[in-house]
């Protein structure tokens, strides 16, 4: 008959564990009330990885009581090299013994003993009782405890791996010595953590050889005379006193005064129910949503979501279609496609309805494209649409000749902008985020990577698809009134949900690619790639592996014998930054022309013709509307807004993009220093604004003040470039480190630079300072529309953290706001080109300029047209300005 299972946990090894496992980053994990998590997501991870698969009949977890033990009692000094314990672990102490409560365990702590003699003690009751003993810590002076019906397991790296230790386990750490032993061997090495001393010039090795040899402390001093003359035999006799008291200290004892009884252990199983307002005090979501899979009831979420709703899924047939006539309200509706590439992948089902009426989900497309109910509800403006990701929808239903109107709600926008850090792009886990559980994500019900396929079964594919389209209409309410408390309603509706549709025609019209120059780029990049191969090797005298930077390492490092900038773990380091420190030496030169014409070409040539589409020779990227945190665009599937302009070779992969019809041009139309001028507009900088009301050049203009020019002064290319990383820099919120390294000087000189800049724009030095205060009070920055960006490292204790949040407060509002702006300028310049009823068509956008493409006849229109409207997009204190280029190809136009 098998043993019953007693186990024995030692809450505060692992709570140390567990919150010094991701000490780096503590001030992330932070609950609503401010309360830090960091060590309860370690602890909690280890209960329900140990204890539930564990099945333990009785349980305990031990604690200490306090610092004061009869140890301490013995040696004033014991454990007194600790550094206090941090205030962020010590908040975390009290949630912990209710969530070890909650898991179904006993606490227990005995005042003058520490856990471990707690976890002795009933490890020595349990054996005496017939139990098989498993004692979980993190410290491995518990080996000492371990017999034939007690294992210990020891947590390593943090708390995720475990090492199992029985007798032949200890035996074969310890050189063939017992557990018993173990204390033995403590006693005469001593322990730096718990600082007591045992005997100098004694580490374990030593220790080890010696209890092989005498058993025991007590047996080597009995024995001690008759040991040859040494050193340690002159250290063994002068600190025999430490010996024995180190030996004293190290033992756990096995009859501590404990008030407990093994019938007062019993397992009680994790209390689920009650757990799930304990973890949303937490926001621990990830286990809210494993409880949610698991049918528990998630309500009284904090955002106020509705609590959970029976789902109302039904097939759509020909009998109930008449059904869907009765929508004529709020319809919530959902698109299931089978990939991420919406202007590709194929429309696999869909879903609608709503919470009163039910839902309504079919695979059969015809449904969709046909002249069905449905397809009416999709085209009538008057019936207002809440969808998730409401470009994708809209492209993927025009590819089938469904034109969706009346789009009002659109989950992954709303929740995009009411926290930019949760960018994720699947419904469920975007409804998680919303303390919203009654939803799966699709990688645990469709599966991910090479292992995702939708659910042939209907039963379950639709009620899948039910509960996501459920999740919109439970989350309209809550989550457009936090955009009311935002101020960001008119975000939503005048920005970002019109410019979803202006996207998805710019998508969908795609710009034609020349596939037989890119050809022609790929033999002539090839060709000169191979022409560099034999340079480089003729440079290092021998052929090696010019994509191997542990090759190259050797041959820089070694057999060149320069000297190395950088190591790293795996040798030296031959990143691009290491590089162009050393772009004097011939080889490396040739190394970092080799790296970039190889990226050109893989990624933006090879890339290009991979992805241009038979059916109409173009490319439809897809811009990411909901990605970045300050709010720009972001482009894939190609990635048009990266393609290198610095160097001649990249510049010419534009010279491949082309107007769709013969006779018609491109023209880029190009926003001036735009977030120069709207730091003048949000600082108030009174110089600043004036050298772009007079429509100075502005980095003239500082080139001048920073270098203590004339103001009359003609200022060389150099000092321009200077003051031009000057004026970008202080954007960014540079350091002098940055600073230094961009303009090619000492930290020393770009530190007096920043303080000449801000000297001289005290209007600008004022507003750093005054959105650094506003961030740490509030904890996020605005753009002038008001999207938010929230800073959860603005306190953090961490320099580096902080300083990066510090810098994110000054850039955001910056770089934000003039995302803003184009965005407003893209809206309005399509519903100018619609109003005129021009043939001109707005194809791409890349960071701060819009390319289109334009028929001969509209060109000198465009050229007046375009600036009107971007340079009147918002209305600032300085001027904006727009410059405008016509060409046959992008290249051309620039």
């Amino acid at each position: 008959m098998e043993k019953p299972k007693l186990l024995l946990i030692d809450g505060n090894s692992l709570a140390f564990r567990a919150f010094y496992a991701l000490i780096n980053q503590v001030d992330r994990f932070v609950n609503h009330d401010g309360l830090h998590t960091n060590a309860l997501v370690g602890f909690n991870n280890l209960l329900d990885g140990i204890v539930d698969p564990f099945e333990p009949d009785k349980a305990l977890v031990a604690w200490d009581a306090g610092k004061t033990t009869f140890r301490t009692n013995a040696y004033d000094n014991y454990k007194g090299n600790r550094d206090k314990t941090p205030q962020e672990l010590v908040e975390q102490f009290e949630p912990m013994r209710e969530m070890v409560r909650l898991h179904g365990i006993t606490n227990y702590e005995l005042p003058d003993y520490e856990a471990d003699d707690i976890i002795g003690t009933m490890a020595k009751a349990g054996v005496a009782a017939g139990y098989n003993v498993t004692i979980v810590t993190g410290d491995r002076d518990m080996r000492q405890l371990v017999a034939d019906n007690i294992t210990v397991w020891i947590t390593k790296k943090g708390i995720s791996e475990i090492d199992k230790y029985t007798p032949n386990e200890v035996s074969d750490v310890y050189g063939g010595l017992t557990p018993d032993q173990v204390v033995e061997v403590k006693g005469l090495q001593g322990d730096p953590s718990d600082n007591y001393p045992g005997v100098p010039g004694i580490g374990e090795k030593t220790a080890i050889k010696l209890i092989q040899e005498y058993n025991t402390i007590p047996e080597l001093y009995a024995q001690i005379d008759d040991m040859k003359a040494s050193k340690r035999k002159e250290n063994l006799i002068q600190y025999q006193d430490d010996a024995f008291l180190s030996r004293d200290l190290a033992r756990i004892r096995t009859d501590a005064p404990v008030t407990i009884q093994l019938e007062d252990l019993i397992y009680q199983g994790i209390q689920y129910q009650d757990l799930i307002p304990f973890y949303q005090h937490l926001d621990f979501k990830q286990q809210l949503v494993k409880l949610a899979n698991q049918g528990y009831t998630i309500a009284g979420a904090r955002e106020s979501v509705q609590e959970k709703q029976v789902l109302n899924v039904v097939p759509l047939t020909a009998n109930n279609l008449a059904h869907v006539e009765l929508l004529t309200d709020d319809v919530d509706f959902y698109l299931e496609l089978d990939g991420d590439n919406y202007h590709r992948a194929a429309i696999v089902g869909f879903v609608l309805g709503n919470q009163k009426q039910g839902y309504l989900a079919s695979r059969d497309l015809e449904l969709l494209t046909q002249a069905t109910p449905v397809r009416k509800v999709l085209e009538n403006k008057a019936v207002k649409k809440n969808v998730f990701n409401a470009k994708e929808t809209f492209v993927a239903l025009h590819r089938y000749n469904v034109n969706l109107v009346g789009v009002d709600f659109d989950l992954l926008l709303v929740s995009y902008l009411l926290n930019v850090n949760d960018n994720s792009n699947d419904l469920g886990t975007v409804a998680h985020e919303h303390n919203y559980f009654d939803v799966q994500s699709d990688d645990e019900v469709y599966g991910k990577g090479a292992k995702f396929a939708i659910l042939e079964n209907d039963t379950d594919f639709f009620e899948h698809l039910g509960r996501k389209v459920q999740a919109i209409g439970a989350l309209k309410a809550p989550l457009t009134q936090k955009l009311v408390e935002h101020e960001q309603t008119d975000l939503y509706t005048e920005i970002e949900l019109p410019l979803t549709f202006v996207l998805a025609q710019m998508e969908m019209t795609g710009i034609t690619v020349n596939a037989e120059r890119l050809l022609g780029m790929q033999s002539k990049l090839t060709e000169r790639l191979s022409e560099l191969e034999q340079t480089i090797h003729q440079q290092a005298g021998h052929e090696f592996n010019i994509q191997s930077p542990k090759q190259l390492g050797v041959i820089l490092f070694e057999e060149m014998g320069l000297k190395p900038l950088k190591k790293t773990k795996t040798g030296y380091s031959t990143s691009v930054e290491v590089l162009e420190q050393m772009t004097d030496v011939p080889i490396v030169a040739s190394i970092l022309q080799y790296r970039q014409l190889a990226k050109i070409l893989s990624t933006y040539v090879d890339g290009l013709l991979r992805v241009i589409h038979g059916s109409d020779s173009k490319v439809h990227t897809r811009y990411l509307q909901t990605l970045t945190q300050t709010g720009r665009l972001s482009s894939v599937d190609p990635n048009l807004q990266n393609i290198p302009v610095r160097v001649e070779e990249g510049r010419q992969i534009r010279a491949a993009f082309e107007p769709e019809q013969k006779g018609w041009s491109l023209l880029s139309a190009d926003y001036s220093q735009i977030e120069l001028r709207v730091l003048a507009h949000i600082t108030d900088d009174e110089i600043m604004r004036q050298a772009f009301i007079n429509d100075e050049d502005i980095h003239a203009a500082t080139a001048r003040r920073i270098f203590g020019l004339d103001p009359d002064a003609v200022v060389d290319g150099n000092l321009r470039r200077q003051a031009k990383a000057v004026n970008f820099g202080i954007v960014y919120g540079i350091s002098d480190f940055g600073l230094a390294k961009n303009i090619g000087t000492d930290r020393k000189t770009a530190k007096n630079i920043i303080e000449t800049y801000l000297l001289e724009y005290s209007g600008v030095k004022s507003w750093t300072e005054k959105i650094v205060l506003d961030a740490r009070e509030k904890g996020y920055v605005e753009t002038l529309s008001h999207r938010r960006r929230y800073l959860p490292d603005i306190k953090a204790k961490s320099f580096n953290a902080r300083s990066f949040a510090e810098r994110t407060a000054m850039n955001t509002p910056i770089q934000g706001s003039a995302a803003d702006i184009i965005k407003i300028a893209m809206i309005k310049m399509q519903k100018a080109l619609d109003q005129q009823n021009l043939k001109s068509k707005m194809l791409l956008q890349v960071h701060d300029e819009l390319i289109f493409e334009v028929p001969e006849e509209e060109l000198e229109l465009m050229h007046q047209l375009v600036p009107e409207v971007m340079d009147s997009a918002v209305k600032l204190t300085v001027p904006l300005k727009v410059e405008t280029h016509e060409g046959k190809t992008w290249y051309d136009a620039k």
